[in-house]
Formats: C-alpha cells, structure tokens, sequence
C-alpha cells in the first residue's frame, strides 16, 4: 500500500508529521521461513562479492600471463576495488536519495555480475581495471546499504544476528569462494573463474528481488548528514577506533604468510592449512558473536578488538610452537569476523535514525584501512622486516581498542541514548 502521513503529538504537545507505511515491519519480526531465506540470499550476496573482489588474489600468475603483465600489476585489480569503496561509499545515499533499497541491492548484484563478466571478456589490464571499477562501486553500495536491509528483514532488536548472515558471506568466500575459484582457474582458466562468478551474480539477482521486502530510502542522505552524524557524541571517536582496528588487522594479514613462514619446518600446505583455520575461525565466530552481540554488547566490543591484538601478538612473538600459531590463527579468524558484527551492530545501537549514514561511515572506515595498510605494512616489511610490521599493527589494534571502548563511555556519559531515544519516538 501507499506511505501516508500523519500527525504525531511531541512532548510539548505539538503536533508534527510523521511517515506511517503499512509496509513497515512490527515492532517484533517473527524469524520465518521467509526472514530466514531472505538473510541467506543476503549472505550469498556478500558471499559472491568478496568472493569477485579476491579472486585475483589467487590467480596473480594466471592473470599476468594472460594479460600480459606482471603479477604486481595484476594485483592493482584488487587495490582499484577497495579505493573506488572508499570513494563511493559516502555518495551512495546522493546518488540514489529515492531508489528503494531492494532495488538497489538488486542493481548491485547485476552490477557485480556484469563486472566479472567483463573482466572474463576483456584483453588487457586496463579494460579489466575499468570493469572492476564497476565491481568497487557495487560492493561499497551493498555494504552501506547492509544494516539498513538487514534491519527491516529482521527488525532491529536482531541487527546483530541479521548482520551474523552478511559477515558469514564474507567468511565464508574466503575459506571456500576464493579457493574454489582457484581451483576452478587450474582445472580450466581465470577467464572461466570471472564468468562464472559473474553468472552466479546476475542470477542472484532474482531472488533479491523476489524475497526481500521494500526498503524506502532515508528521508534525508547525503555528505552533510554524514558530518551531523560525526558530530554525535562518541561517532567520530568510535570511527576512528574502527579505522585502528582494521587497519592493524591488514597491516598483519596482508603479510601474513611472511609471518607463518617463521614457524619451523612450516611449509606450503602448512600455511595453506593455517590460513584455512583462520577461515573456519571466522564462520565460527559469525555464529557465536551474531546470536549474543545484542545481549551482550558492551562486553563483545571490547573482548573482540582484544582477541585479534592477542592473536596478532602470539603468531609474531611465538614462531616456535607450531600448536600455540595454530591456536592463535583461529582466534584471529573468530575475532576480526566479529569485529564485522560488533560495528554494524555499534552503528545500529547509536544511529538507529539514520542507519544509512551510519553504514556509510563504517564502510568509508574500512575502506580507507584497507588502502592504508597495504602501503604502509608494503613498506615496513621491505625496510624493517614483518616483525616490525606485526609490532606496528599491535599498537594499532591496541589503540584502536581503547579509542572505540572510550567512545562507548562518551556515548552513555553524554546523557543522550539513540537507542532509547529511537524507541520512544
């Protein structure tokens, strides 16, 4: 049915209009059959995105062959997607002020599709480039619209457990997605890899449309409500302990094989298999975190940024036993998955007006640490070594921890909860 205005008494007796919609969700959002399959397509989404948006990552020698090119120019086909993220992610709400969520989520998988497609199809480095421009755009849109979608399929008393879905997606590309595409790529060629991945998107498409209910856009998006929003008691200082945070994680992870490759006698497939742990690490970490997030917020927050410094520190400073690194890799998958979880449900619990903004911020954070900590780690490893590198990234995930725990005490010491405040109004 059609949204209708109405008129809504304020404490001080006046009367303002408000947006009533017979397509709004209750109060309580029963966990249906429907919910449920609704949040699996969304996980199959994130799924087939970072899955598209690593892809390269395993098939660097395949992809300079073909291409003619050098396997460092062929890993700008990763770096050009997270700087065109960083780039889009505070416009998405400009671009499409009005666009109905569901529709745009819709956009972005036949976007990603196409991407792929494209890239399977082109004959150089730069075509492939351009046509992954289109696939940086699409998973900074998905991500920043993620909260807004996962909130009205499973009402916002279950952020937490709706994004669990999302998260799971990106955990799961990266210990199933990529791998599969790897051997995909072996067993025929890259090109087959991208085109697949591509159709498997374009496909995705009708389901999103046909089980996930409408989404109107925000009342108001845009730069100037992403700057009102930083000025929120505790934003800014919670954002930036979210950019520490993933940029101490990358900075470590990006090299992480160096740092694996210190353990004794650790050779190919005991890498490979330590990096597999760190992937089911995640999975499992999406399951714990997601189902106790929302009742158990303010102890998470802090636990989980902790967990990955602890980890990042074993696997540095304990090289020699093997057990203690293995131990150390799971924790680390389990905690940065849930890092994913405890932002989106953070953005939740102080934007619940205005998710978009809120979901934009956060992916604008992450973004900006991905392409910072390639660089900055890049050059720590070649003139220091990786220990330097993992030391850095453990001042960084410490402090991160600490700025991001602080803003939670600025936010309840301020005497304004957007919580309470969202569901009084």
């Amino acid at each position: 049915m059609d949204d209708t205005a109405c008129l809504t008494a304020t404490p001080d007796r006046t009367l303002r209009p408000t947006l009533r919609t017979d397509a709004a969700p209750p109060p309580e959002v029963r966990m249906t059959a429907r919910v449920l399959l609704a949040l699996v397509v969304l996980m199959l989404t994130s799924f087939l995105l970072v899955t598209a948006e690593f892809l390269p990552n395993g098939m660097l020698t395949e992809m300079a062959v073909g291409l003619g090119v050098s396997p460092g120019a062929a890993g700008q086909t990763v770096t050009v997607t997270a700087f065109v993220g960083l780039v889009v992610a505070p416009f998405v709400g400009v671009l499409f002020p009005r666009l109905d969520r569901r529709t745009l989520l819709v956009g972005v998988s036949l976007a990603a599709g196409l991407s792929s497609v494209l890239a399977a199809l082109a004959p150089n480095l730069a075509l492939v480039l351009l046509a992954r421009l289109l696939l940086g755009a699409a998973i900074s849109s998905f991500w920043a619209m993620s909260i807004t979608v996962a909130a009205r399929v499973a009402g916002p008393e279950r952020l937490g457990r709706a994004v669990m879905f999302t998260s799971a997606g990106m955990s799961l590309a990266t210990v199933a997605g990529v791998p599969l595409g790897v051997v995909l790529s072996e067993a025929t060629d890259w090109r087959v890899t991208f085109a697949v991945v591509g159709a498997a998107s374009l496909l995705l498409a009708v389901p999103l449309r046909l089980l996930l209910p409408r989404v109107p856009a925000a009342p108001t998006s845009g730069v100037a409500l992403l700057v009102d929003t930083l000025r929120r008691p505790g934003v800014a200082l919670a954002l930036t302990g979210h950019v520490l945070v993933v940029l101490g994680h990358f900075a470590a992870y990006t090299y992480v094989r160096l740092a694996l490759e210190r353990v004794p006698g650790a050779g190919a497939d005991t890498v490979v298999l330590l990096l597999a742990l760190f992937g089911v690490g995640g999975l499992v970490g999406n399951l714990v975190v997601g189902l106790v997030v929302d009742r158990a917020y303010p102890l998470v927050s802090l636990a989980v940024p902790l967990a990955v410094a602890v980890s990042v520190a074993a696997v540095v400073a304990l090289p020699g036993a093997l057990p203690v690194v293995s131990a150390a890799v799971v924790l680390w998958g389990f905690a940065f998955a849930s890092w994913l979880i405890v932002i989106n449900a953070w953005a939740g619990r102080r934007t619940p007006d205005r998710l978009e903004a809120g979901g934009s911020l956060v992916v604008v954070g992450f973004q900006l640490a991905i392409v910072l900590a390639a660089g900055l780690g890049g050059l720590l490893v070649d003139h220091a070594g990786v220990v330097v590198d993992y030391a850095m990234a453990l001042v960084l995930l410490l402090v991160g921890t600490v700025l991001f725990g602080l803003s939670n005490r600025t936010s309840s010491s301020s005497g304004s909860d957007p919580v309470s405040a969202a569901s009084t109004r």
